[in-house]
């Protein structure tokens, strides 16, 4: 119960304590790179999402992280749990913004770090939004900025993967950049398995050898999706 009530008291009051920090990072130099640029601003996101995640108790075992490109990429991964984002946030070093459904943006304060962090906000309910969502994605990945999709479009709230939705790997056919399957194995165990409140888990992050997209030519979206599968599911 502590633990809990803990958790939700440093969620609000950390994003209320930062959010001067959003007005700063709007200023910042527009000519400097983009991984400088995306580092600054994403120090602060990324210690709170840790520490939301140390909270619980749990621990998280990254493997393979030396196997991610510099440069922009686009990190595909399963979805377990609610705490997926905040582990990734918080615990892969590459700074890195969201394909996020866009009912985040009722949560009070959240929006206004995520519209800094590059996510991009997608309407699932309605084509023609979700379509622009997605083109403002591939212009997000081009300018250098690195992005991260579940294309199961929802929590399996276990070790089992529901189907991928095609639409968002257009992200990678289209910017080119590296696609970087990530597994994530136990998340569900945080919140989507506790009788209330959370508990703590061992989590294990893996992220497998990238896969590069060729520069021209048509990229065949249905077998790029399988593979990205196969090899999540290894690791699960």
């Amino acid at each position: 119960m502590l633990r809990t009530l803990w958790w939700f008291a440093y969620f609000f009051g950390y994003l209320i304590y930062s959010l001067p920090t959003i007005e700063k990072v709007k200023r910042l130099d527009p000519s400097m790179p983009v991984e400088e640029r995306d580092t600054i601003i994403h120090e602060k996101p990324k210690h709170w999402a840790k520490s939301l995640v140390n909270i619980t108790g749990s621990n998280i075992q990254v493997i393979g992280e030396e196997k991610v490109p510099s440069g922009p990429v686009l990190f595909v991964s399963n979805h377990q749990g609610n705490f997926d984002v905040p582990i990734l946030i918080g615990f892969l070093q590459k700074p890195l913004g969201f394909i996020s459904k866009v009912e985040v943006k009722k949560i009070p304060f959240i929006p206004r770090w995520m519209e800094s962090m590059n996510c991009v906000f997608i309407d699932r309910k309605d084509r023609r939004k979700a379509i622009l969502s997605i083109r403002e994605g591939i212009a997000t990945l081009k300018e250098g900025h690195s992005l991260v999709i579940f294309p199961e479009g929802t929590r399996s709230k276990g070790n089992e993967m529901g189907e991928f939705k095609k639409g968002g790997l257009k992200l990678a056919t289209e910017s080119r950049v590296p696609v970087v399957p990530v597994t994530i194995s136990g998340s569900y165990n945080i919140m989507e398995k506790s009788k209330f409140g959370f508990q703590p888990a061992n989590v294990t992050v893996t992220i497998s050898d990238p896969i590069y997209i060729p520069s021209e030519g048509k990229v065949d979206g249905t077998e790029l999706g399988i593979e990205i599968q196969n090899r999540i599911k290894e690791h699960l």
